[in-house]
């Protein structure tokens, strides 16, 4: 087979996977206009021939949309910023200084990335009623989450750092700077694009949590919307235009800053790849 022709059927198979991939996004816009007759016709219809714009405006006014998306936001926000603080000189420390002790240390920060938030959850909520940090839940939700981030962040900014010639930090040394000098001066500039791309990624994970927002968040008030649109479901559940287009107007902001953000997402994860 050629080279061309070689081109040419993995390109298929790539537009393959991705009709794969986006079909269910596609569904899902799809339903959220449909009426409640069309969402149960057979054979269905790939799109609706009256779509039902104003399910968008029902289902914002209804379920208070905004308010949910703030709380995403706000959680995801503050998770990003505490594994971002304390993960970046982690993850420095491991790059950088390699001994028995650390490579425990990196061993035990990869084991607690394998751990699933469902077994997690129930000794974290017992925890935090003891210290009493479920009296500001969002906040509860954001330790958690970013404990369970934590790990992820690290190995992956680890890789960055271990990227930027150590050569750079001791020529740093040679003109009088200090340790900490050269780590904010000097490799933390050249680690940036690996850093925002791991933050986006946590951003992402933590705007979509669930399990620790149910459990942790019992006021409407502060839930995320993840939480909102499980209120949706019940054993009667019939509102699947509603359910779609709360669905859609969640998933919106997190595939738009995907998009956005696609290529400095790729080559900050390629970044740490070649030393």
């Amino acid at each position: 087979m050629s080279e061309t022709w070689r081109n040419r059927l993995l390109l298929v198979i790539a537009l393959g996977l991705a009709a794969v991939y986006l079909f269910p996004l596609y569904w899902m816009v799809v339903t959220s206009l449909k009426s409640g007759s069309a969402m149960f016709a057979t054979p269905p219809s790939f799109w609706p021939s009256e779509p039902q714009w104003q399910t968008y405006a029902y289902v914002w006014q209804s379920r208070d949309v905004g308010r949910y998306l703030w709380n995403s936001l706000v959680i995801a926000l503050g998770a990003v910023a505490l594994v971002t603080l304390l993960g970046t000189g982690c993850a420095y420390v491991l790059a950088r200084y390699r001994n028995v002790w650390i490579d425990i240390g990196l061993f035990l920060i990869l084991m607690l990335q394998v751990l699933p938030a469902s077994l997690m959850v129930t000794p974290i909520f017992v925890g935090f009623s003891q210290f009493g940090l479920l009296a500001t839940p969002r906040l509860a939700v954001i330790l958690a989450i970013a404990a369970k981030a934590m790990p992820f962040f690290v190995v992956l900014v680890r890789s960055t750092f271990m990227s930027v010639p150590a050569e750079l930090e001791e020529a740093g040394l040679v003109d009088g700077n200090s340790r900490l000098g050269a780590f904010l001066f000097i490799v933390l500039p050249l680690a940036r694009n690996g850093i925002l791309v791991s933050a986006i990624l946590i951003f992402m994970q933590a705007f979509g949590e669930f399990v620790y927002s149910k459990s942790m968040i019992q006021a409407a008030e502060l839930q995320p919307a993840s939480v909102g649109l499980n209120s949706f479901m019940g054993p009667n559940t019939n509102e699947w235009n509603n359910i779609m287009a709360f669905a859609a107007m969640y998933v919106g902001p997190i595939l738009a800053l995907f998009v956005l953000l696609q290529r400095r997402i790729v080559s900050g994860l390629t970044s740490g790849a070649l030393k």
